[in-house]
């Protein structure tokens, strides 16, 4: 491994402190009060909305606060660690690693998202990931509509030293991942990342596309593809979870990967998507670096959305 897991931890403390103290500034003003009393149960609840919490996880921490502590008096510290309880308890049932569990091989996984999430230093980085556990990783440039997706993954795919399949600009994206299915296989390959088109404009040429990209993966491979990934920029907030709606109905997405959580107030939205889509969470991003997206800890990742302490 590259990293640690306490330096792992730090990172993600530190790049999710915008979001926790955005949190703490809603709160402000809310614990001068002598009791807790439903004029302030209403004002938490607002104020984890507008922290991009989502109406559910506000919801239930208003329920938890008035069944625990009503007519009390209300302490930040105690506020943020039912915040923190709510969240993991939402995170928990979703955060679910890639694992690579395909046979035969190779296991297939098709990388979706908008231009600009990130999607294919995201590749890489999952690349990275399944190196580090000695899989053998194959890249497929079925962006075929932006000549700059493709020497960009070209570029990773060599500093990574993992081979790729790519054609030219404009090229048939079915067709190269055609031909990476079979060239994996050949070669026994253990993980074939495609990289696709991030177009919304259009949704019905999309949904053509990755509808034709996946007749193409049956005929090879009947399971074919074993993951479909949405990659999200987390600085978005909440156009995140329209790009989920879309992408969910266009792409059949089993599951998310978040990104730039370091360079945002809005990690918030993680939680909402979490609480409004139950699809499992496989990683997150905290960094520009090759070994900055991991698996993430459900525990972790409330604390620090909720900028309370590590968990003992």
């Amino acid at each position: 491994m590259t990293d640690t897991g306490t330096s792992w931890r730090d990172r993600l403390f530190g790049g999710l402190k915008r979001t926790s103290d955005r949190l703490g500034d809603n709160l402000t003003g809310l614990f001068t009060k002598a009791a807790l009393d439903d004029q302030t149960l209403d004002e938490i609840e607002e104020a984890l909305i507008v922290s991009d919490l989502g109406p559910a996880m506000a919801a239930r921490v208003r329920d938890r606060l008035a069944e625990g502590r009503f007519n009390k008096e209300l302490t930040e510290e105690y506020l943020r660690e039912i915040i923190a309880e709510e969240i993991e308890k939402t995170l928990a049932p979703v955060a679910r690693p890639l694992e690579i569990e395909a046979f035969p091989r190779p296991q297939v996984i098709l990388v979706i998202g908008v231009n600009g999430s990130g999607k294919t230093t995201t590749i890489a980085k999952l690349a990275h990931n399944f190196l580090e556990q000695d899989y053998g990783v194959m890249l497929a440039a079925g962006d075929t509509f932006r000549a700059a997706a493709i020497g960009q993954l070209k570029v990773w795919a060599e500093r990574l030293g993992i081979p790729i399949v790519a054609g030219k600009e404009g090229g048939d994206a079915a067709g190269i991942v055609f031909d990476a299915v079979k060239q994996a296989t050949a070669t026994g390959i253990d993980v074939l990342i495609v990289d696709t088109a991030g177009r919304l404009q259009n949704k019905t040429e999309l949904m053509d596309e990755l509808a034709k990209v996946r007749r193409v993966l049956g005929r090879l491979n009947p399971a074919a593809p074993h993951d479909v990934v949405l990659v999200l920029d987390a600085t978005t907030g909440q156009n995140a979870l329209n790009q989920i709606e879309v992408f969910k109905e266009t792409a059949q997405v089993t599951g998310l990967v978040m990104t730039k959580l370091d360079g945002t107030a809005r990690g918030g939205v993680l939680v909402a998507a979490a609480e409004k889509y139950r699809l499992p969470i496989h990683a997150i991003g905290v960094g520009e670096k090759i070994e900055d997206l991991r698996p993430f800890d459900p525990g972790d990742m409330a604390r620090a959305i909720a900028g309370t302490a590590y968990a003992r």
